[in-house]
């Protein structure tokens, strides 16, 4: 399943619901969270149960963010979405992997329900929301078999930690959003699913989301959650290999191919060795196809 660009789409409004299904985004994320008023919850969800229903072909995978667990207003979430369509659930708000293990309880008992194959949603955890999150990243690892992808937000960690904003004057993200970035990554990493960076707040600025984008495929992120159409082409380009990419990690592959022996091998004068290797593997695995 590929998860380069995430598109959020209000689970109230079919009228935003078409407009993103032609973008080109490899995920669309029904919102029943935090873009639908409470009092149009209800109607959110039978809106969501209509779009899963509906079988017309697409090539982006659906997924829905459910409301959080001290809400208690997830198991009606999940009861009106868990259906044949459904790719999988974005969980906010996770203290740690305690908590995915009883959304994991959850979703077994509706598949079974729904005559759907055991295991086959997944789940997309927005990890760093609540500071007692941040003490239990590592609780990720091992990895649930549902978890397919970690990604985080500032929002409301600022409004948890009474933060009066999360951005320097250039832009930056302040110090503990850097660590809250940073620790979702690693996390991502150890537990060996797909890192998806946050949204770029500013939908107009397109070459502000593109620098911000090569930034974070240069960390390590494989992906990234948008939140307008319009930003969708941009975060595809920045999260596919170019074509100069894809020939340096050929030529990387090839190498050691020829040299199953070499811990470390000269390419047009400069010296590769296994972490390259490894990364040039990435690479043509992120390929389409592949």
């Amino acid at each position: 399943m590929r998860l380069r660009s995430l598109l959020f789409v209000p689970g109230d409004s079919e009228r935003k619901f078409d407009k993103a299904r032609n973008c080109g985004a490899d995920a669309l994320i029904l919102d029943l969270e935090d873009a639908v008023a409470p009092s149009r919850k209800v109607e959110a969800r039978a809106l969501v149960q209509h779009f899963l229903r509906d079988g017309s072909p697409h090539d982006w995978s659906f997924w829905v963010r459910v409301n959080a667990f001290d809400t208690g207003m997830t198991l009606d979430d999940l009861a009106a979405v868990v259906a044949p369509g459904l790719a999988g659930i974005v969980f906010p708000k996770s203290n740690g992997a305690a908590d995915l293990v009883r959304l994991g309880h959850c979703l077994d008992a509706l598949e079974a329900k729904a005559e759907m194959p055991a295991g086959g949603i997944k789940v997309l955890v927005v990890s760093t929301e609540t500071p007692q999150a941040m003490f239990n990243l590592g609780s990720y690892t091992p990895a649930h078999p549902r978890l397919a992808a970690l990604t985080w937000g500032a929002e409301d960690l600022g409004a948890a930690i009474g933060a009066t904003a999360n951005k320097e004057a250039d832009g930056a993200w302040t110090m503990p959003y850097q660590v809250a970035r940073s620790m979702c990554l690693f996390a991502a990493a150890a537990s060996d699913v797909t890192p998806i960076d946050t949204l770029y707040a500013d939908f107009r600025d397109a070459d502000g989301l593109a620098e911000s984008c090569r930034r974070s495929r240069r960390d390590g992120f494989l992906g990234r959650i948008a939140i307008h159409p319009d930003q969708v082409a941009t975060i595809n380009t920045c999260f596919s290999p170019s074509e100069e990419d894809i020939a340096e990690a050929q030529k990387i592959v090839a190498a050691f191919a020829a040299q199953p022996d070499a811990g470390t091998i000269g390419i047009d004068g400069r010296m590769v060795d296994i972490p390259h290797l490894k990364q040039a593997r990435r690479v043509l695995a992120s390929i389409p196809g592949s």
